[in-house]
């Protein structure tokens, strides 16, 4: 009896990006150019592999043994961290399910590759910047000069809102609102989970001199770059260790901190914490999709702790042992 021919990747690749991820699953842009990125990485590492064209490559390549190759490439030629590792195996995961609704025949191929398991990682605990390193950083910038001015407001805002990265280059005019008794920020965030963020008055009036002096329109970034373009995340970044850098200065516990626009999400979270804030309500503020993710902050809080250990009274009596004030009890307990 013949056999089938191989099916022909190229299609089903298209497919799963064209319609399934585009139009069925309605991704993020996010979602999609992760998802991008992890297949441009592994149709170049079969071609170098298996010496064909990407274009030539068909489902059979996709087999475990290869995949859990590309795998250890990932960890020790490109030196990917467990967690990158992961990101990558979820998307192929996510992949080989559509082979197996458009390609019956290569179910083997499909229950192999979903039968890789995801690495364990260690569970750290979470950093975050303490209230005096953020004073010192939002005291660093130049004020007196229109980048001085930008910087500040940022890092402010980002602060204020426990805002991610991408939530704050995204952040456009009409997100801004300060008209009326309340001024918040409508952030577009992860998942597309909007949410409302109140304003301290200080970043109120900053964010409202720092709109009037750019003006523009309702669609424009809130924060541009020096070209009005934009900000990239690495932009953002170097904006943010050039601050550190000279925050450094008057805060010595910088120096030894990693310090990250994460990590400034993870010090709202703490600061917040530490004052009394339910974790429930900490969850609906950084818009956490499941309360665990919040529980990171209680477990990293060592204050907390110290404070929980103090009520803890050691008993100075020396342990009695147990009396039996029952007769069979007394019997049992002579035994």
């Amino acid at each position: 009896m013949k056999r089938p021919a191989p099916s022909t990747l190229g299609p089903l690749v298209e497919y799963f990006f064209a319609q399934h991820l585009a139009a069925h699953k309605r991704a993020s842009p996010k979602t999609v150019i992760s998802y991008r990125d992890t297949f441009r990485l592994l149709l170049r590492f079969l071609q170098q592999k298996t010496g064909r064209a990407p274009t030539a490559l068909s489902v059979a390549d996709l087999d475990a043994p290869n995949i859990l190759a590309f795998l250890d490439h990932l960890e020790k030629q490109r030196n990917n961290q467990i967690c990158s590792r992961n990101v990558r195996l979820t998307a192929i995961r996510s992949f080989v399910h559509i082979i197996a609704l458009r390609d019956p025949e290569s179910l083997g191929i499909v229950t192999r590759v979903l039968a890789i398991p995801l690495k364990k990682t260690e569970k750290r605990l979470v950093g975050f910047m303490t209230v005096e390193e953020m004073d010192a950083i939002l005291a660093a910038p130049d004020q007196s000069k229109w980048a001085g001015r930008r910087d500040y407001t940022l890092l402010l805002t980002m602060y204020n809102s426990g805002a991610r990265l991408s939530e704050m280059t995204d952040l456009r005019r009409s997100q801004v609102k300060l008209e009326g008794t309340q001024s918040y920020v409508h952030i577009l965030g992860k998942g597309r989970k909007e949410r409302t963020v109140p304003l301290w008055p200080d970043t109120r009036q900053a964010l409202r001199d720092w709109l009037e002096e750019c003006g523009g329109a309702a669609d424009d970034v809130v924060f541009p770059s020096e070209r009005n373009t934009p900000l990239s995340s690495d932009g953002l970044n170097y904006i943010l260790q050039r601050v550190v850098t000279k925050a450094t200065r008057q805060c010595s516990s910088l120096k030894s901190k990693r310090v990250t626009p994460h990590k400034i999400r993870h010090g709202t979270a703490m600061a917040m914490l530490q004052s009394g804030v339910p974790i429930e309500v900490i969850s609906l503020y950084l818009g956490h999709e499941h309360l665990e993710t919040t529980r990171i902050y209680v477990e990293a809080d060592l204050a907390m702790k110290e404070a929980a250990l103090k009520k803890i009274t050691p008993t100075l009596a020396p342990p009695q042992r147990f009396r039996a004030d029952d007769a069979l009890l007394t019997f049992l307990d002579s035994l």
